[in-house]
Formats: structure tokens, C-alpha cells, sequence
């Protein structure tokens, strides 16, 4: 039987979080963090009680299951209604899914899933309608930390599910990764990115789409209202990525700074028209060709300054916290100028580690960070360090 899988990379938001919901722009790249999705279409079984759809999520070990004559039933569908036309998920079938997950007793330390479990649920039988299957997650990316584990979801999911209502194909054997990974050409990439969306939408509220958008286009793009323009820069960037273990709820951090806007909005367009500029400047350095020791430097100390100038703002929209603040003092005794990523709130902060052709005094400087501060932090905000590579490519499928 055949299973088809698809995997979708995290990302990390260089420039621009927050503000971008508000029009302006943000400069986002795809890290080499992943979430994967495999499917196997089960046939249709002659008892039709006994056809159910299983999800099986390996990460926090817990399987759900729902008979598809039960699924029928309650959101009156048997049928997908159209994969090629991405659909919003309006509020009465949004209501049909809750009863659904009203039937399983998900753990009150868990209860976060829900939001994701509605997500899979539209998109699985907005797609696929009620077909029994089992569908299997599993993901490098810590939830509700920054790095877009929600949105590498809903991209691997709606890829995965795509590909097995035959709308999306993969282009190959070009992906270059081996492990039989394939790429997908871009006017399929466009309706996964669709689909992901509405996916994004159920567990966030208002997101701007630029996760969703890096997971499936992978690479490092700039996003503003909508429009992506991708960015080629020919220094690689590594970064180290530190997980403060501080839960956050993005919706309630998004809808917070709204708030903030709607009382203060002469400021608080300030600070977004700021924010805009920053993220157009760095669009335009990481562009720029740096072949030699004095570019690179120069390069480095204006993307440090930026990404100062940028924290500084996120701290005007009330969503940075104590831990991400720690993080920052911490790496900045090493001179690695770090800034949170993401909603915010706790989550993930990033520290920009090196260009590839890089002079050896800042590895050395990241080494005696990792000898020294690493430990200490990770004692005192019981955090987890990682690494990370940026501006990857996006979501890809595999066949067995």
C-alpha cells in the first residue's frame, strides 16, 4: 500500500513579525527544521462502520480516530467538494468539528491541540472528504515557540493530502537531498500555500500568511500585504536558535497588539512604519554581494544594528518577556546581537551566527559562547540551543 509523505521546513522571521499583520513589510527565510506528513489511503472497508480516519501525532504521543460514517454525519459531507479551489472554513462546519473533538477527552495539559485538530479535520475532509486513512505527524519544530510549527503543519498536511487527491504532483528527482525527497512545481505550490493558509487561519485567528508562505516556498522572501518577493543572498547564513520553554498563544499576542494600536494610533503607526523600513533595509543588505572581509563586516554591522533597532520595536508592542530579554543581555556579553522570532511572549529568540565566508574571530566568539553562556542558560531559563541553517528549500514529498 502505497504511502505518500511530505515534509515542510519551519521558519524564522529576520525582520518584521507583528507589524506585517498591520501592511507592513517582514523579511522571513525557511530554517532546516522540519515537520513531516505521511498518509496511507485505506481501502474502503465492506463493513463501512469499521472505515475510520486515524491521526497519529508522535511527538506528544497521542492518536485520535473517528469513524467516517460518524464524520459524514456531523459535517453532512461525503465527498471533497473541490482540492483546486482553496475554500475558508466557515463558522457553522467550524462548529461541527468542535463537537467532533468534544467526543475524544483531550488532556486539559493538551488542550492547545484543539486548534490544530480542527485544522486537520477541514483540510483532510475539505480534500479528501470522508475517505478512511491514517495520517501520521511527526516535527523537529517545538510548538508555539516562533519558528512556525503550526504553519510547517498545515503546509506538509495540505501537501500531503493534495498529492493524494492527485492535484498536486512532484516535478522529481531534483531536489538534490537524497532520501527520495522530490520538489513541486510552482503553480502546485501556490494551491498548497492556499490551503495552508486556511489551515492557519483556524488555529490563528488573523495570521499574515508569511509562515505558511516560507514553509511552502521555502528559501528567504520579503512579505508585504500579501505580495512575496524572494530574496537571493550569497552569503549563508547559520544561526543559533534558543528555545526560552516559555508557552505563549500567538492569537491572543496578535489580537493584543492590535489593541495596543487601536489606543495608541498615532504611536503605534510609528512604530509599524519603522518596522516597514527596517524590514526594506534588510531585504536590501542580505542582497548584497560581500566577497571580501571589509563587505562582509559592513554587512554584518548593519544587519546587527537592524536587528536591534527591530527588538527595540517589538518591545514598543508589549510582546517581548523577561526570558527573551535574559537571552538577549546573555548573548550580547559574547557580542552576538539576538532578537526574538515569532509572536513572541517566550518562544524563540535567533542569533546571527555566521555567513559562510566568515572571519574566524566570530566563530571563535560562538564557540566561547557555547563553552560558557550556553550551560548557564540553559540552567537558569532551562532552555534548549540549537542550530540552525536559513533560507532552505520548501516543502517536498517522498513516495513508499
Amino acid at each position: 500500500m502505497e504511502v505518500c509523505a511530505a515534509r515542510a521546513p519551519g521558519k524564522i522571521i529576520l525582520a518584521g513579525e507583528h507589524a506585517v499583520v498591520h501592511g507592513s513589510a517582514a523579511v522571513a527565510a525557511a530554517i532546516d527544521l522540519y515537520t513531516r506528513c505521511s498518509l496511507c489511503l485505506m481501502p474502503l472497508a465492506d463493513d463501512e462502520a469499521a472505515a475510520t480516519l486515524e491521526l497519529d501525532l508522535k511527538d506528544p504521543g497521542l492518536a485520535f480516530s473517528w469513524p467516517c460514517g460518524r464524520l459524514r454525519e456531523v459535517l453532512l459531507t461525503d465527498e471533497a467538494a473541490g482540492a483546486r479551489e482553496a475554500r475558508p472554513c466557515s463558522p457553522d462546519r467550524l462548529a461541527s468539528i468542535a463537537r467532533l473533538l468534544e467526543e475524544h477527552e483531550i488532556p486539559e495539559a493538551k488542550i492547545w491541540l484543539s486548534a490544530g485538530l480542527s485544522a486537520f479535520l477541514f483540510l483532510y475532509t475539505s480534500i479528501l472528504g470522508c475517505r478512511p486513512g491514517k495520517v501520521t505527524v511527526s516535527s523537529d519544530l517545538p510548538m508555539g515557540s516562533g519558528l512556525g510549527s503550526s504553519a510547517a503543519f498545515c503546509v506538509s498536511m495540505s501537501g500531503v493530502l493534495l498529492t493524494a487527491a492527485g492535484v498536486v504532483t512532484a516535478v522529481g528527482g531534483i531536489s538534490g537531498e537524497g532520501m527520495g525527497w522530490e520538489l513541486v512545481g510552482k503553480d502546485d505550490l501556490e494551491l498548497v500555500n492556499r490551503w495552508a493558509f486556511q489551515g492557519e487561519k483556524i488555529i490563528h485567528g488573523k495570521p499574515s500568511g508569511i509562515d505558511n508562505a516560507v514553509s511552502t516556498f521555502g528559501s528567504m522572501i520579503k512579505f508585504k500585504k500579501g505580495e512575496l518577493t524572494n530574496l537571493k543572498s550569497s552569503n549563508p547564513v547559520k544561526m543559533l536558535i534558543t528555545d526560552t520553554r516559555v508557552g505563549r498563544n500567538t492569537k491572543a499576542l496578535v489580537a493584543g497588539v492590535s489593541e495596543r494600536a487601536s489606543r495608541h494610533s498615532d504611536a503605534m503607526a510609528s512604530v509599524f512604519n519603522a518596522v516597514n523600513s527596517i524590514s526594506e533595509e534588510v531585504s536590501s543588505i542580505v542582497e548584497l554581494a560581500a566577497n571580501d572581509e571589509i563587505a562582509i563586516t559592513s554587512k554584518e554591522e548593519k544587519l546587527a544594528e537592524l536587528m536591534e533597532m527591530n527588538q527595540g520595536l517589538l518591545q514598543c508592542m508589549g510582546v517581548s518577556h523577561s526570558s527573551i530579554e535574559t537571552v538577549l543581555r546573555t548573548t550580547l556579553k559574547f557580542n552576538l546581537v539576538s532578537k526574538l522570532t515569532g509572536a513572541g511572549g517566550g518562544g524563540c529568540s535567533w542569533s546571527r551566527i555566521v555567513f559562510a565566508a566568515l572571519k574566524l574571530r566570530l566563530v571563535d566568539r560562538v564557540f566561547k559562547f557555547a563553552k560558557e553562556a550556553a550551560p548557564i542558560l540553559m540552567e537558569m531559563l532551562r532552555t534548549d540551543l540549537s542550530m540552525a541553517t536559513i533560507g532552505i528549500s520548501g516543502i517536498k514529498y517522498r513516495f513508499t
